[in-house]
């Protein structure tokens, strides 16, 4: 069983006081300047509470109640949201980034990959990004696969890093983070 809520937050306050940087995927995120962002599988809302105090509009979107808790527990006057990335009512074209950090691609349910992309591409502005970070596994999505699902949603791969602090992609890597772009 997956720690959740509280006790997955309790790994990244320990870091944190032990002097580890837990802030990658929002200081990458950051680099695109957005003014909005949609944390898609926000869990604990650690990457869009750093975010907000960033001064980022950030929308927090999780299907785990538990995780959403804590989240609301932190931020209580950010937008969290309960739902399922592959059918969650979104608004469309008003995100400048939509990040999916913490491996969400491997944690949705098995054959809806192609589905959460093609529900998330429309709430990207036209030239808004698609960022992703995920763990490689043989059972899971590949990175062709994921390119795949991006086309289909019409968006354009822009970038490829092997982590959020932007170390060159390798094929031998066992992580990928990958921006893709809207192109319509």
């Amino acid at each position: 069983m997956h720690a959740r809520g509280e006790e997955y937050d309790l790994r990244f306050t320990e870091r944190a006081a032990a002097g580890q940087d837990v802030h990658g995927e929002a200081d990458f995120v950051a680099g695109f300047r957005p003014a909005t962002v949609l944390d898609a599988g926000c869990g604990t809302g650690r990457v869009a509470v750093e975010l907000a105090r960033r001064g980022v509009a950030v929308v927090g979107v999780d299907i785990d109640p538990e995780m959403l808790a804590a989240a609301r527990a932190k931020a209580p006057a950010l937008d969290w949201r309960l739902g399922d990335l592959a059918g969650v009512e979104l608004p469309e074209a008003c995100f400048d980034v939509v990040v999916m950090a913490g491996n969400v691609m491997i944690f949705v349910e098995p054959g809806t990959e192609a589905s959460v992309v093609a529900n998330l591409a429309p709430t990207v502005v036209p030239d808004g990004l698609l960022v992703a970070g995920f763990q490689l596994r043989p059972e899971r999505i590949s990175v062709a696969g994921y390119d795949r699902c991006c086309a289909d949603a019409g968006l354009e791969l822009v970038e490829r890093w092997s982590t959020w602090d932007r170390r060159p992609w390798s094929t031998e890597d066992d992580y990928v983070v990958s921006v893709h772009r809207r192109t319509g």
